[in-house]
C-alpha cells in the first residue's frame, strides 16, 4: 500500500510539475532572444550598407556635406551601442537601443531626400543598387521586428496567465518589453493632405 501511495505522490509531482510552464518559459525566452537576434542582424546589416552608400552619394553631392556627417554620427552612434541580452530587460536600455535606430532611420530618410537633388546620382548603377539593398534590408528589418514583437507577446502572455504566472513571479521571468514608437501621438492622427494653396 505504501508503495503505491508513493508512485501515485510521484506521479501527481510530476504533473504539477509539467504544468508550471518552466519549460515553455525556456523555449518562449530562447524564442525571444533569437528574435532579437534576428533585429540586431538586420539592423547591423544595414549599418554595414551605409559607408557604400555614403561614399557613393559623396562623390556626386559634395556640397551635402551636413546631411553626409549626419549620417556617418548616426551610424557610428547605433554601432556604437552595446547590444547585450540584458538589454532585452532593461526598458531604459531598450529604449536608448530604440532611440539610436531611430535616428539612424531619419539620417538615412534625409539622404535619400538629398539624392533627389541630383539626377546622375540616381541612374548611377552602383547607386541604385546599394539603394535597393537598403531598401531590402528595411524590409528586413520591418519583418524581424514583427516576429520579435510576436515572440515578445507571446512570452507575455504565458509570464500573465495562470498558472504559469506563479512560475514566472517564482524564477522572477519579468515580462519584456516590444518594440515602441517614439512619435506614437503624432502617428496617431491622420495626416492632412491639401492639394490646394
Amino acid at each position: 500500500m505504501k508503495t503505491w501511495i508513493r508512485w501515485m505522490a510521484i506521479a501527481m509531482l510530476a504533473s504539477m510539475l509539467s504544468a508550471c510552464g518552466y519549460n515553455e518559459f525556456q523555449e518562449k525566452d530562447e524564442r525571444v532572444k533569437a528574435a532579437w537576434s534576428e533585429v540586431v542582424n538586420q539592423y547591423q546589416r544595414r549599418a554595414d550598407l551605409i559607408p557604400n552608400l555614403v561614399n557613393t552619394v559623396k562623390g556626386y553631392a559634395s556640397h551635402e556635406k551636413d546631411t553626409l556627417e549626419a549620417v556617418t554620427r548616426a551610424r557610428a552612434a547605433a554601432t556604437s551601442f552595446q547590444i547585450t541580452p540584458e538589454v532585452l530587460n532593461n526598458p531604459e536600455a531598450f529604449k536608448k537601443f530604440q532611440q539610436v535606430q531611430g535616428e539612424l532611420s531619419n539620417a538615412l530618410s534625409r539622404l535619400m531626400a538629398v539624392s533627389e537633388n541630383y539626377p546622375n546620382l540616381k541612374a548611377d548603377a552602383s547607386f541604385r543598387d546599394l539603394q535597393s539593398q537598403l531598401e531590402g534590408t528595411e524590409n528586413r528589418i520591418t519583418v524581424a521586428r514583427q516576429r520579435y514583437i510576436q515572440a515578445v507577446r507571446e512570452y507575455n502572455v504565458l509570464a500573465r496567465s495562470f498558472p504559469t504566472n506563479l512560475t514566472a513571479m517564482m524564477f522572477h521571468y519579468e515580462v519584456k518589453p516590444s518594440f515602441t514608437v517614439d512619435n506614437e501621438k503624432a502617428i496617431s492622427n491622420a495626416p492632412t493632405v491639401n492639394f490646394g494653396k
